[in-house]
């Protein structure tokens, strides 16, 4: 099978380890940069070029697509498919996933537990903003922050008004959330593959730290999700339609509630701390649906 993996440098962990899992497998691989592929419409017939040449005829693509360039590379996801390349991510998933707000609402409609989230594009009402998700301490979101950045704990009155005050003058979007206490600066990663939960572990912030991110130096361990936890993540990404995700999750008193669905989490952390080759799993996962293809 020949595949390509649709990122930004091979040097990168992920897309390293993804590399190495196919041509342990007996695959074909290459990586493409999606940022200097051009999209090609004519004729009615598809095309993508890759330098001065189309891109080579490939089985499958697996796209590991930034959230600060998603519009980019969504559209050559959704080209690729268009041309019958099958995409281990589907693109309209990927858009769907990377609108936080847009998620909670699929995955919340769904049944799926969520912490109580604000949003508004006119903020007259701080005051109403904050008793509506639970009174201070509060979360305050960026809608297009990643690895923890854009997520600020208010912890007094004037510090969250102050911060609302301000990404409201500046146009930023962004939500307010309830403040999860009994998580106690913790939370879930479920790596779903397929419909599956191939690894999961939980993840706890350093001292002084609210943010359970492993770039801001959380600490992690392999952890056996409950079986609420498990259908939660697997829900979540069949509500999204991904077939790849890495699913957060605070663990509350009423259950397990989601955070985030990532369309291209990292492998890295996940790998390291779990001792699952999370790569070849979702090799495995190419091979099963790509069909007719001699490997």
């Amino acid at each position: 099978m020949y595949i390509g993996i649709l990122s930004r440098s091979i040097q990168l962990y992920s897309t390293r380890a993804l590399f190495r899992a196919a041509q342990v497998r007996g695959h074909r691989v290459r990586v493409f940069d999606y940022m200097n592929c051009d999209i090609m419409i004519k004729d009615g017939k598809p095309k993508i070029i890759y330098g001065i040449d189309e891109l080579p005829e490939m089985d499958a693509v697996i796209p590991r697509i930034g959230s600060s360039v998603t519009f980019q590379g969504v559209s050559v996801v959704r080209h690729l498919q268009q041309m019958g390349i099958f995409s281990a991510v589907d693109a309209d998933a990927i858009l769907r996933s990377r609108d936080k707000l847009n998620s909670l609402q699929y995955l919340s409609n769904q049944g799926i537990g969520i912490p109580d989230t604000f949003f508004s594009d006119n903020i007259n009402d701080t005051t109403y903003i904050i008793k509506s998700v639970g009174g201070i301490p509060i979360i305050i979101k960026l809608l297009e922050g990643t690895h923890g950045i854009g997520v600020i704990l208010a912890e007094s009155h004037r510090t969250a008004e102050t911060i609302i005050e301000a990404f409201a003058k500046t146009k930023q979007k962004f939500i307010v959330q309830e403040f999860i206490g009994e998580s106690e600066g913790s939370d879930i990663r479920a790596f779903v593959v397929d419909g599956e939960v191939v690894a999961s572990m939980k993840r706890t912030a350093q001292e002084g730290e609210f943010r359970s991110n492993l770039h801001r130096g959380a600490n992690a361990i392999p952890v056996e999700l409950s079986p609420e936890e498990e259908r939660t993540a697997i829900k979540s990404c069949e509500v999204l339609g991904l077939k790849i995700a890495g699913v957060d999750m605070l663990q509350s008193k009423r259950g397990p509630l989601l955070l985030e669905v990532n369309p291209s989490p990292g492998l890295e952390g996940i790998s390291k701390t779990t001792g699952i080759d999370v790569a070849g799993k979702i090799i495995e996962y190419l091979e099963r649906n790509v069909k007719g293809k001699k490997y």
